[in-house]
């Protein structure tokens, strides 16, 4: 390795050169008396974080602190709902509502007990944190603070004790499976790659997460770049990749920021580019900027995005791991996903199945929002109920409101009610209710809502996000659209009813790809549940939510007497 000293690059080599970098970093730590670590996630910049930031900074120089008090940018506590929010060590007090006022005060080691987070509360002390183990407490910038705490050991002991067989006989043992929305056992794809004969290989990440309410990838780039690039070396390692991308939406600008800079921050330690490790493997991603199309989360409309056309879905087979990008075989997974194989790997694949339910393993993290007293982004174990998240770690609902129905998996997904708050959270579970588990969004609603008007917002979304090549969900999303919104305002009749009904097998089932396979889910799982509001509506012309007009009043527009 290159002298620490020099200035130069620090090449990292060896596991034992890895560990002289996390030494070094800890000896920093270790000086100081207080570390204050400031969440500067999106949610937490859009309440003044980076000026209270700059106001700490300020303070301690001001106070000649330097070397007692570091300050340091942070990531996501997940407790979004309370942002901004100061995390300081090694007290381990989490602060809500400091303001640049209170800066001195916690410099000082003055505690405000009057915006101490208690941590003993459900919202944190019912998680299981393997994606954000570290939450709030690393720099996402600073490289040498991911290693500190055991970042790329995954990557050099697999370099050095693994073979790529191994590798993938490990993701398979764990029970992992793709945390995109299908649930597509991880360890099967990679073998399947891994078992592709060809002279290239991309490893691809989905980061083009477009769902409502979803927010986990945003937060998991935001906060642990790092481990997302570890996770995709050791994937482009066992399937025999040379190159590799990070697709995400332009629309998260932070994220992408953070991203390049780890990217770059690798290739400096030489943990990514040319002979990783001092051995023969070789391999080096890069960024790929979406224009925000709901559609390009498909994974065939990624690809053809990637490559510069236009993000249109194509038939399957061949399947991407056969033949993907510029006709190679092409490994894709979410952030989520890559970012779960390095604790793999140094905890071990029996240890992450035996977290979780006998078919889905592990845990997942989920953006909880909506009517909700407690919002923001959460890891739980599979096997968790749906109380539990909404009562327990959510609070349940403000304003002693009633609850009714739970929204998961997005555009695709379906709406839950009261009736089945029991069920389990897993794939299976899920789709027997009628829903989906997709990338991790989860929307508490309460009687304030209106179901069909809820499913007419979510078709609305898919007619708008379609990207009309098949005819399916071209034209059918737009007439379901119709017809949920002609019921809405009170002109609908039982034959429309059927007709949206008739409207949902058909778009189901002839769809080319994900979106118009999954636009009908919301309809059909609100018809499932609460088929009673859609004929009150048509029936008596009344919304009993009152979102639709005026409770127990007329839907029905005035005609107009000449």
């Amino acid at each position: 390795m290159v002298n620490h000293n020099s200035g130069a690059s620090e090449i990292v080599t060896t596991l034992e050169d890895l560990r002289e970098i996390a030494n070094q970093a800890e000896e920093r730590q270790s000086k100081f008396k207080t570390r204050i670590y400031v969440c500067m996630g999106t949610a937490c910049q859009s309440c003044g974080a980076a000026d209270l930031l700059a106001d700490l900074t300020a303070q301690v120089k001001m106070s000649g602190k330097e070397n007692e008090c570091l300050v340091s940018p942070g990531g996501c506590q997940g407790n979004c709902a309370e942002a901004p929010l100061v995390s300081v060590q090694p007290e381990n007090l989490l602060y809500s509502g400091i303001a640049t006022g209170d800066a001195s005060a916690l410099i000082e080691g003055q505690s405000r007990s009057d915006l101490v987070v208690d941590l003993d509360q459900p919202f944190f002390s019912r998680q299981k944190k393997i994606v954000t183990e570290y939450r709030g407490l690393l720099n996402p910038e600073h490289i040498e603070d991911y290693i500190r705490v055991g970042g790329y050991e995954a990557l050099l002991t697999v370099l050095s004790e693994y073979t790529p067989e191994q590798v993938v006989q490990a993701i398979r043992k764990s029970g992992l499976r793709g945390r995109g929305g299908a649930g597509y056992p991880t360890g099967l794809k990679w073998a399947t790659v891994a078992k592709a004969q060809a002279q290239h290989k991309y490893v691809v990440c989905n980061a083009d997460e477009g769902d409502p309410g979803a927010f986990m990838n945003r937060s998991v780039l935001e906060d642990y770049p790092f481990r997302v690039i570890e996770g995709m070396t050791i994937a482009a390692y066992a399937v025999g990749a040379d190159r590799g991308f990070v697709y995400c939406r332009a629309e998260y600008p932070l994220a992408v920021k953070r991203m390049e800079a780890a990217i770059r921050a690798a290739l400096k330690h030489g943990l990514l580019g040319l002979n990783i490790g001092s051995t023969s493997f070789s391999f080096n991603v890069e960024m790929r900027l979406g224009a925000g199309a709901f559609v390009c989360g498909e994974e065939t409309a990624l690809i053809s995005s990637i490559e510069g056309g236009r993000g249109l879905p194509c038939p399957r087979p061949p399947y991407p791991a056969e033949s993907g990008l510029w006709g190679y075989p092409t490994l894709i997974n979410n952030v989520e996903t890559f970012a779960t194989v390095a604790p793999i790997i140094m905890k071990g694949a029996d240890w992450y199945a035996a977290i979780g339910t006998e078919k889905s393993r592990g845990t997942k993290t989920f953006a909880l929002s909506g009517k909700v007293e407690r919002t923001g982004m959460i890891e739980v174990p599979f096997g968790t109920t749906l109380k539990e998240m909404v009562f327990d770690i959510g609070g349940g609902v403000p304003e002693n409101r009633k609850f009714k129905a739970v929204q998961t998996g997005g555009p695709a997904g379906g709406c839950i009610p009261e009736a089945h708050l029991d069920a389990p959270i897993d794939y299976e579970s899920l789709q027997e209710l009628g829903s989906f588990m997709g990338s991790g969004g989860m929307i508490v609603m309460d009687d304030s809502s209106c179901m069909v008007d809820v499913a007419k917002f979510f078709m609305q979304f898919c007619a708008t996000e379609s990207c009309g090549k098949c005819i399916p969900c071209r034209v059918g999303t737009v007439h379901m659209y119709d017809i949920l919104k002609k019921i809405t305002e009170g002109d609908a009749t039982l034959a429309d009813l059927a007709q949206l009904e008739e409207l949902c097998d058909v778009v189901k089932f002839t769809s080319l790809c994900g979106l118009g396979q999954g636009a009908p889910n919301p309809v059909l799982s609100t018809l499932r549940y609460f088929r009673n509001e859609y004929l009150e509506h048509i029936l008596n012309h009344t919304c009993p939510a009152g979102v639709c007009g005026p409770v127990g009043q007329d839907l029905r527009r005035p005609t107009c007497a000449l």
